[in-house]
């Protein structure tokens, strides 16, 4: 993929990289010069989507949510540095809040929010030192117009919040802190959901502005632009990309 160059010799992790949204971020930001590490919990899959890639591309497989893994991990690349994290793997139950048990909802809370937290805080040290270090949160419309689906909309809400607050703590370090709020994206799992195609399109026609679902790759960029230069001064912001669906009636 050819791009400007804007994050050459930067370092990169990308959560959930392995296929959908995550691959579309990380093929985004080897394009523009950066090397990525690409993270999931299948070995195969990670090592596919990086030779897909390039050379810039590594994969890193471990489970976000645990702990000890991402302790290994984060000791790994400790030795080459990191300058941007890219929080975007998460999950999402469609039930109704009262099929929902409390386990459940501290199964989703564990990668939805706190995954985010703990590899920001272990992120942190490395981002210092970094010249441009940058978080990247990926939330969802979810939090701004809720829709029931509240396990998922409550732990996307909580993330949007845990952006501003980091960004609050490690501005005064230079690392800036932002998210990236998507509407509906046309990955392999939203074609898997989403079985009556032809409703969602039309639904989409209706609801939103640009009338059509987003690629992949219209998310990835937005996340690019703030990894780069060119967003240096923007943090605790959470970036809605969403072809007009929330502002649209």
């Amino acid at each position: 993929m050819a791009g400007t160059g804007s994050l050459e010799g930067r370092i990169a992790l990308v959560t959930g990289a392995a296929r959908g949204l995550g691959f579309a971020i990380a093929q985004h930001l080897a394009g523009e010069g950066a090397t990525v590490w690409l993270n999931g919990r299948d070995k195969a899959a990670l090592e596919d989507a990086a030779e897909r890639i390039g050379g810039a591309a590594r994969p890193l497989c471990f489970d976000v949510g645990d702990a000890a893994a991402v302790e290994a991990e984060f000791a790994l690349l400790a030795e080459d540095g990191l300058d941007i994290l890219v929080n975007n793997v998460g999950q999402r139950d469609r039930r109704s809040f009262e099929e929902i048990g409390r386990g459940d909802m501290a199964r989703l809370l564990e990668v939805n929010l706190i995954a985010p937290f703990d590899l920001a805080r272990r992120a942190a040290p490395l981002l210092r030192k970094s010249a441009q270090g940058r978080i990247i949160n990926i939330t969802s419309i979810a939090s701004e117009i809720a829709r029931g689906d509240a396990s998922y909309t409550a732990s996307k809400a909580a993330l949007d919040g845990l952006t501003r607050a980091l960004a609050a703590e490690l501005g005064p370090d230079g690392v800036t802190v932002n998210a990236v709020a998507p509407g509906f994206v046309l990955t392999e799992r939203n074609e898997d959901w989403f079985t009556d195609g032809d409703a969602i399109a039309a639904h989409l026609a209706r609801r939103t502005s640009l009338g059509r679902w987003a690629e992949p790759a219209e998310i990835a960029g937005p996340v690019a632009f703030l990894a780069s230069s060119a967003a240096s001064f923007i943090t605790g912001h959470t970036l809605i990309v969403d072809g007009g669906y929330v502002t649209h009636f």
